[in-house]
């Protein structure tokens, strides 16, 4: 087995929840206790502002995997989509540098990876757990290992809340839905199964505290993008897209500390190829975070963060999708619908696969905006998370950290809404953006999911 001291290469553990926003006691939220990560990040590195270059599953995840955005991936921009294998991959890389690497649980996908060109999932073999995994690990061979959490994805089970203790007292509702006991009841299920998500980092602390290769372990703990709520997942709002990030290699890196620097996830496979001392190839977009993490500052510190999203779920007429694109600086956030005239959330009926407003995932707070959504006064949380959106949309997050109020008509943000918009032109050129007015490939990309149907 492996013993402290025989790596020369750290080993590299990703835990990754799915569908977890930053609803934690390390970031303000006192709702359930997290001593798993609370555990990792006494003595690592906290990140305040990470995000997720899209907020889906699939796409975020071939974000985390080739260092690439999701519209610079094909196929691979699409929830269940196909990751193509002509794109550079850090479990690859790292398993043709000696590494032996593996998968527990959901890793790349939702989608169909033999379609790219993969015999077993982009992110590794897959195992039944890490335990599993760790069993056969030689004492000389550094790994690289995912584990992927399905917590806390829906559908929820409601009896989970009760055995873990949750406080119903301190759930606190958005301001964009309905707070009621049926939607705090929905969180507490969404609570619930974060503490579940906890529990896991806690086994696999504890193992390779076992195995006596805890501080030579990099230990990576973030979430492919925000909640399953209404106007959160399959959005580029703040919590849809700014996720936890926490990252502990022993001695190396700060300890105990928090940064506020922007970072993204397309970050993490640069990161990860540099502490195992491999060239970041220069078809990756991210950049190692391996400077910040040991000093406290980059080398090359981000003005902005951009995220998108494509086709999300199969839930629009033609199934086509809802491309966005958007660009966050300390300030503002401004959002491009580049297909305004369709439905964000999925039209409001759509017979081809028998969901409304289906890019929202179903649960109870989906289905009370639903049942009153012609109802006066729900017509503010209609608007936010069911109607159509104007191409542009611009906040000013200091007044308004929600995200509520467009301002991208407001006469006095006129130069804002432009300077930031012509950044964000500017980068869809540089990373080659292939959507256009007229064009928009990701509608007609082969969707691998299955659709349901009438009865």
């Amino acid at each position: 087995m492996v013993s402290s001291g025989q790596n020369k290469k750290p080993n590299i553990l990703l835990i990754i929840a799915d569908d977890l926003s930053k609803t934690l006691p390390l970031y303000g939220d006192s709702t359930i206790t997290t001593p798993g990560m609370d555990g990792v990040a006494k003595d690592g590195v906290v990140f305040e502002r990470a995000y997720c270059t899209a907020s889906s599953c699939t796409p975020s995840r071939a974000s985390i995997l080739t260092g690439k955005y999701p519209h610079q991936l094909t196929e691979g921009g699409n929830l269940h989509g196909t990751l193509p294998l002509k794109y550079e991959n850090y479990a690859r890389i790292l398993a043709e540098n000696g590494y032996r690497v593996g998968l527990q649980g959901k890793g790349w996908g939702p989608g169909n990876f033999q379609k790219g060109g993969y015999t077993e999932n982009p992110a590794g073999k897959s195992y039944k757990n890490f335990e599993n995994f760790m069993q056969d690990q030689p004492a000389d061979v550094p790994f690289c290992f995912w584990i992927g959490s399905h917590d806390p994805h829906r559908p929820y089970s409601a009896s989970l809340k009760g055995s873990l203790g949750i406080d119903s007292m301190k759930v606190k509702v958005p301001v964009w839905l309905p707070d009621n006991n049926g939607v705090q009841e929905d969180f507490l299920d969404y609570y619930a199964e974060s503490k579940r998500f906890d529990q896991t980092i806690e086994k696999a602390i504890a193992l390779l505290k076992e195995k006596g290769i805890y501080d030579e372990t990099l230990i990576v703990i973030t979430s492919d993008n925000g909640m399953p709520f209404p106007r959160v997942k399959a959005n580029a709002y703040d919590r849809s897209t700014n996720i936890p990030l926490i990252m502990r290699w022993g001695r190396h890196f700060m300890k105990g500390k928090r940064t506020s620097e922007m970072v993204s996830l397309v970050d993490l496979a640069p990161t990860f190829l540099s502490v195992a001392g491999i060239e970041t190839p220069k078809s990756m977009e991210g950049q190692s975070l391996l400077a910040l993490l040991e000093t406290g500052k980059s080398k090359h510190p981000r003005a902005e963060i951009f995220s998108e999203r494509e086709r999300h779920a199969y839930v629009r007429a033609d199934n086509l999708g809802y491309p966005m694109r958007a660009i966050r600086t300390d300030r503002f956030l401004y959002i491009n619908n580049l297909r305004p005239e369709r439905w964000p959330a999925g039209d409001p009926e759509n017979p081809e696969s028998n969901r409304f407003y289906g890019d929202i995932d179903d649960g109870q707070t989906k289905k009370l905006l639903l049942e009153n959504k012609d109802d006066p006064a729900y017509e503010k949380l209609r608007l936010w998370s069911l109607d159509k959106r104007p191409a542009e949309e611009l906040y000013d997050l200091e007044k308004d950290p929600d995200q509520l109020e467009n301002l991208a008509k407001d006469a006095s943000y006129a130069k804002v809404r432009q300077e930031l918009a012509t950044r964000l032109l500017k980068w869809r050129k540089h990373t080659k953006d292939p959507v256009t007015e007229t064009i928009e490939p990701f509608d007609n990309y082969p969707f691998y999911g299955e659709i349901p149907k009438h009865p």
